[in-house]
């Protein structure tokens, strides 16, 4: 699986670019705040939809503009595809695939599988339960039409219950009124379950493997999925807490409550885990997340690593940088270290400044 090319108008800092990646390693390098982790953010809001900031999408609008662009020339399986990611102050987004527009924007998912690794997802352990959601999601979405579409349904009924929640409470509309939407939002919520469970069990079985070569074998890493509403049992759960939905005007139970809890040898490692394990354990996640594209796939994702090279020591960027060797991989870093001169066989690399790709030769 590889990206072409990318042409972006009018996104962030960029307001026009064209440039042309390799198949292999590609490195771009230049100061703070000059536009490399938008380049990035760019080629995985094409992918996937979505920024992996978790931002509105206006904000990717360069200022004073009214829309911006993103367009990927990729290959996957040997077919060459363009795809389009249109971004509208007024109308919001809209995608094409191929010059053909989607009926849904979500329809783009699928067309190129992408992992994005920043210094922040080595904080996803210890973050909240929304952050882990949505890693879970994003990833999801990704290799699953089947429950891209149950998520967005979702959303909507659960958003539509919070508005009935506070209609009732303030007596505009019939507490029965939430038999029906109980009944529709149970049934997508277990299927999410159902789907999660299964995609995470996988999961562990991966980067239990890779955690255990990562220390050596010394530490095992675990996962469990949390839900207040066990698949089966939604309906019930929501008929229980109506009365405290209906004091708190929104719902208590349901998917969007979900938690990922790691451990290490049996012991929860966002409360008792070093700093250190809990890095060791998101890099054997976002292995782990590599490992399970090229599962569901038959290729591997393109890698997108943000800066996150200076945050890891010595072994942990070599066990990173061997998995590089069979998948593009966009590259970001501040100054062309000794490390990645030394580590890194790079097939092209730019510098960026303000905005404007320069090509340096290798």
């Amino acid at each position: 699986m590889l990206v072409k090319k990318a042409e972006l108008t009018n996104y962030r800092n960029y307001e026009a670019l064209a440039v042309d990646f390799g198949p292999g390693t590609n490195l771009l390098f230049g100061d703070n705040g000059q536009g490399k982790t938008n380049l990035l953010e760019a080629v995985y809001v094409c992918a996937t939809t979505a920024s992996h900031r978790g931002r509105k999408e206006k904000e990717m609008i360069a200022f004073d503009k009214e829309e911006a662009h993103i367009r990927l020339w990729v290959e996957k399986r040997g077919v060459d595809t363009r795809l389009d990611f249109h971004i509208s102050r007024d109308k919001g987004k809209s995608a094409a695939v191929d010059g053909v527009p989607l009926g849904r924007v979500a329809d783009i998912l699928g067309h190129l599988h992408v992992v994005f690794f920043s210094p922040e997802d080595l904080q996803i352990i210890k973050r909240d339960p929304e952050e882990r959601r949505r890693f879970l999601n994003l990833e999801m979405c990704q290799l699953s039409p089947a429950y891209t579409a149950d998520l967005m349904e979702y959303k909507k009924l659960l958003h539509n219950r919070n508005i009935i929640l506070k209609d009732i409470r303030e007596k505009e509309a019939e507490r029965s009124l939430l038999n029906i939407y109980d009944e529709k939002l149970a049934e997508a919520g277990e299927r999410i379950m159902a789907a999660r469970g299964e995609f995470l069990a996988e999961l562990e079985e991966i980067i239990h493997l890779v955690h255990y070569a990562l220390t050596g074998g010394k530490e095992e890493l675990s996962l469990q999925y949390q839900s207040g509403a066990p698949t089966q049992q939604m309906a019930e759960k929501l008929f229980m807490c109506r009365d405290r939905d209906l004091a708190l005007g929104s719902t208590s139970v349901g998917p969007h409550r979900d938690e990922i809890v790691f451990y290490i040898n049996g012991r929860g490692l966002k409360q008792f885990g070093s700093q250190g394990q809990q890095r060791t354990a998101a890099l054997a996640l976002k292995l782990g997340e590599i490992e399970m594209v090229r599962r569901k796939t038959g290729e591997s994702p393109v890698l997108l690593l943000d800066d996150v090279l200076s945050e890891l020591d010595s072994g942990r960027q070599e066990k990173l940088l061997g998995s590089l060797e069979d998948m593009q991989t966009i590259l970001t870093c501040t100054g062309l270290e000794d490390w990645v001169k030394g580590s890194l066989s790079v097939g092209k690399k730019w510098r960026v400044k303000q905005g404007t790709l320069t090509e340096e030769k290798i």
